[in-house]
This record gives C-alpha cells, structure tokens and sequence, in this order.
C-alpha cells in the first residue's frame, strides 16, 4: 500500500505540473498580446495621428477652396455643392489613406465603403432623392442664388442651393429650408427672369362718377412715384362692372425688391388721392320702387 508520505509527495509532483502548464498557458497569453500590440500598436498610433493631421489639412484645403470661389467667375448657386462634393472628396481620400496605414487592404475597405453605401442609400432613399432633385436644379438651373421665387407654397430670395435643401428668405425674414424632392415636384415660379413684376391694384368708384377723371388722378400718383418703373409704363384700366360701382385695375411695374412697397404704399396713396379728388368707395345700392 502506498504510504502516507508517498500520497503527499504525488499530489504536490500533480499540483506542481498543474500550475506550471497555467503558467505557461499565461505567458504565451501576454506574449501573444504584446506581440500584437508591438505589431498594430504603432499602426494605430500613426492612424490617429494621420487622422488629425488629415483633417487640419483638408479644413486649410477648403479655405483656400471657398477664396478661390470668391474671386472666381464661379456661379453663386454652384458654389455650395461644389464646396461641399470637394469636402467629401478629400475626407473619403484621407480615409482610404489612414486605412492602409493601419493596415486594411485597400480592397477590402473599399468593399466595406461599398457595402455601408449601400446600406445608408437603402435607409436614406428619400435623401438620395432630393440628392438627385438638387443635380437637376444645378444642371437645369430653373433659378439661381439672388432670385425672388415662388415654390411650395413658400415666396423668398434663393439664399442658397446645397445638396438636399434649397434655402429661401421671406420678406418677413424667415428662412424656408425646402428639401429639393418638393422644389422640383412642386411649379416652380421664377419673378425674377424678367426683372419687373406688375402689381396688380384693383380699386373701385361709383356708378355715374367721372371714369377718366379717376384714371387720370390714378396715373399721376403713379408717375409721381419713385419706386413706379418708367419703362415698362404704368396703366390703369376698366376691369369690371361690379353690382355697387366700376371697378378700375392700376397696373405699375416695379423692381423685385420694390415690388411691396408699390404694393402696399402706392396703393395707399391712390387711395388718399381719390378721397381728395371727391370719389367714395362704392357702397351697396339698391332701387326701391314703389307701387301705387
């Protein structure tokens, strides 16, 4: 029978073998990640720092991309989408770069910018539309920057054409930011091409006054009026016969950015006009005869 001692002596020679295979399953352990981080550490490193170094140099880049727009020839409206197509550029290109520095073959990173594509295509599908409406605006050129127009409901100055949105500022000031896919499904009113607008200025007196008269005093507040355009003339016309009195249309012509204040002072002014030239608005009139 094996003694007490021997049994001792087997479960330390056990116990030493056990701990010597952990011991040694360790070390190959931290050998393996000190390998790896000598291998990929440095890469990494170098990646980040191309990283930033990358994105200093491209932000420099796009400064010296907007001067040149500036002081080029460049159309207004194609400035922010080339800015914005040149940025994208350049940050795909550092990219690529930092991940051959790491050590992804470029081949590889390409299928995995491939496959990302398009899954964010799949999940922006109507981005990618109004992406395609804003080319078409770009390309077909309905409008550009500094145009007064009239699209989905919404009237304002072409602020600014970007890749998705179209920016217009109201004359209250507020700021419509329109997504292309509505602009370009949407009639797109352009008062700018001309370069005059005809506002449009109803008014009326009562049967019986002086139509001439009253057309007269109409053509001289116009004539009067610095904001009316000499050429194309001013006019005012018979519009119709209403039930209480004659209505009269006044048709100035003014500039883009006079056109309210033709609209609402010189309307006043005709007004103010007929009153001191003795004509009263007509009123409801009914003929009452009586029967004997």
């Amino acid at each position: 029978m094996q003694t007490t001692e021997q049994a001792v002596d087997t479960a330390v020679s056990a116990t030493t073998e056990t701990g010597g295979t952990i011991m040694s399953s360790l070390g190959g352990f931290f050998n393996s990640i000190q390998e790896g981080v000598g291998q990929y550490g440095l890469k990494i490193v170098g990646g980040v720092v191309a990283l930033i170094i990358g994105l200093w140099i491209i932000k420099v880049i796009m400064r010296a991309v907007r001067k040149a727009f500036d002081k080029s020839n460049v159309d207004h409206t194609l400035k922010p989408f080339l800015t914005t197509l040149v940025g994208f550029l350049l940050k795909v290109m550092l990219f690529i770069s930092i991940a051959g520095i790491v050590g992804i073959p470029t081949a590889t990173f390409a299928a995995l910018l491939a496959a990302v594509g398009l899954a964010i295509g799949g999940a922006f599908n109507g981005s990618l539309g109004h992406m395609a409406a804003g080319v078409m605006l770009l390309i077909f050129k309905p409008f550009k920057v500094g145009d007064l127009i009239e699209t989905d409901g919404k009237l304002g100055f072409v602020k600014e054409i970007s890749v998705f949105v179209t920016i217009l500022e109201t004359f209250q000031n507020k700021t419509e930011i329109i997504p292309n896919g509505a602009v370009t499904a949407n009639t797109i009113t352009n008062l700018t091409t001309i370069g005059n607008l005809r506002v449009d200025m109803p008014f009326g007196i009562q049967y019986g006054a002086d139509i001439e008269k009253a057309k007269q005093v109409v053509m001289d507040v116009m004539q009067q009026d610095d904001k009316v355009m000499k050429d194309p003339a001013p006019r005012v016309a018979v519009n119709n016969l209403g039930a209480n009195g004659v209505e009269l249309l006044a048709l100035p012509y003014a500039t883009c950015d006079d056109y309210w204040d033709v609209y609402w002072d010189t309307r006043q002014k005709i007004v103010e006009a007929l009153g001191k030239a003795s004509y009263d608005a007509p009123l409801p009139q009914r003929i009452v005869t009586m029967k004997s």
